[in-house]
């Protein structure tokens, strides 16, 4: 199914799409049936995290992706911390 990220921000205020984002770092580990992704955007300090059922393929350091994302602030600890969770990613 194809999701257009002009529909989903109309849709949902709190989304942003961005395109042609360079990706300094990915990771991905496995929690249980998932795949946690981790993904370091060049001039991004906060990380951009997303789940899958099976493993994503591997971005290399300076591709380009476009995703759509939204903030979330997530209490570990006692201690906050900000991450983008992403709804939808593609390679640019």
């Amino acid at each position: 199914m194809q999701t257009d990220p002009d529909k989903l921000t109309k849709k949902h205020q709190k989304l942003t799409h961005s395109d042609n984002m360079k990706v300094i770092s990915h990771n991905q580990r496995e929690k249980g049936e998932w795949f946690i992704n981790s993904v370091m955007i060049e001039g991004c300090d906060v990380p951009f995290k997303f789940n899958r059922k099976q493993k994503y393929k591997t971005l290399g350091k300076g591709q380009r992706v476009n995703m759509t994302y939204y903030p979330v602030i997530e209490s570990v600890a006692g201690l906050e911390f900000e991450y983008m969770k992403v709804v939808r990613i593609k390679i640019s």
